[in-house]
């Protein structure tokens, strides 16, 4: 149930506009604003609370940016141990790949999070072949055709 539109414009005259301004936050105010029965009620069932349920999330300032700060700081420190996890593993992928007997050193864990890593590196260069190679089709196809260049592709 939806009231007429509104046109949203700069109203020049000023009694107009501060009519519009009062009516709207008068409209507000009702929807938001609980009625004074309603406080009532509401803080009347606070106050019954045990004081460790009334303080339960209450918080000052200095409490809430120490836990903010704590909160960023945790995911930035995750972020960067994940990071650092995958700059080792591709560091013992691409050993091992050189002939260096790292794996032998490795458990369970870190062995089956670098198959997942081995098998995401060879998909990813499967589908660069794929592209790579229809692409060279597409501009031998088109370009080739069309005598953009005098010699064949390699």
């Amino acid at each position: 149930m939806s009231g007429k539109k509104i046109m949203l414009a700069y109203i020049t005259t000023d009694s107009a506009r501060k009519t519009t301004y009062k009516k709207r936050t008068k409209g507000l105010v009702k929807k938001v604003w609980p009625s004074l029965e309603d406080a009532r009620r509401l803080l009347s069932e606070f106050k019954k609370l045990p004081l460790s349920k009334q303080n339960n999330k209450m918080v000052n300032q200095e409490s809430f940016l120490e836990q903010s700060l704590a909160k960023a700081t945790d995911q930035q420190l995750r972020k960067l141990r994940e990071e650092n996890r995958q700059k080792e593993l591709k560091e013992v992928m691409f050993g091992s790949l050189s002939g260096k007997g790292i794996l032998q050193s490795l458990n369970a864990m870190d062995l089956d999070e670098l198959g997942r890593l081995v098998k995401k590196n060879w998909t990813d260069i499967a589908d660069l072949t794929l592209f790579s190679s229809s692409f060279h089709d597409w501009l031998e196809n088109n370009c080739m055709s069309n005598n953009m260049w005098n010699s064949k592709l390699p």
